[in-house]
């Protein structure tokens, strides 16, 4: 995971932060990942394995080893659950035609520098480290937006829902509930000052956009959200 991110630092070079306005090519990216990725010998040719972690041990990306048990990494690894989540989600919104999922490909981009914010633990940052991993509040301010675009368009919610609605709507929720996990992985290394505290924010707006975003998916697609009742 920690080598993933350390790689991911380095496309970020080519991606607008936050927006993926366009992705880099299969050379480009290997291009710019060449020394994160090869080894001695083997004549440039890129390895996605790198050893560095087979003792139990990785690296932040100021280049402090933790174990891999460590709370930077726990909250790395659910961020990183959560995109994949979000990227099942997608296929199943694109399937249905859902104009939305624009809205998921650049939460996915905002995740990434989510996680190079938590890569980044204060304690050990220098300041070029911190310049190249800022979290800014701006993405915040936007799931908002959108939040408040879709709850002008649905019903009024007057009862408890379950996870249901169609299969958009479902793996929608999926990612909800993994996105409130990688929210309490984030926040003591948050309120421990490693990590900047709109990362928190970020996360726990992001679970009510996804809430928000399932139950206008299984609208748009007519099916019917299974509500609460208390069991006989």
């Amino acid at each position: 995971m920690a080598s993933f991110v350390l790689k991911v630092l380095n496309v970020r070079l080519l991606i607008r932060r936050g927006t993926c306005l366009h992705r880099p090519s299969t050379e480009t990216l290997f291009g710019v990942c060449r020394s994160s990725y090869s080894t001695d010998g083997d004549n440039g040719v890129p390895k996605i394995y790198t050893k560095t972690g087979d003792k139990g041990f990785s690296s932040t990306f100021t280049g402090e080893r933790r174990p891999k048990e460590d709370q930077v990494f726990e909250a790395l690894g659910t961020t990183d659950e959560l995109s994949s989540a979000l990227g099942l989600a997608r296929e199943f919104c694109l399937d249905k035609g859902h104009s939305f999922t624009p809205q998921l490909d650049k939460i996915q981009c905002v995740l990434q520098d989510l996680g190079s914010n938590v890569a980044t633990p204060v304690s050990s940052a220098r300041e070029s480290h911190r310049k190249k991993t800022t979290f800014s509040p701006e993405p915040i301010a936007e799931l908002e937006t959108w939040i408040d675009a879709f709850t002008e368009k649905l019903p009024p919610l007057t009862n408890f829902i379950l996870p249901s609605g169609g299969k958009s709507s479902a793996a929608l929720h999926v990612a909800r509930t993994i996105c409130r996990r990688a929210e309490r992985r984030v926040s003591p290394i948050v309120r421990a000052g490693e990590v900047d505290p709109n990362v928190a924010k970020y996360l726990n707006r992001l679970s009510d956009y996804l809430f928000t975003v399932a139950r206008y998916a299984a609208m748009k697609e007519g099916s019917q959200e299974t509500i609460y009742q208390r069991p006989t």
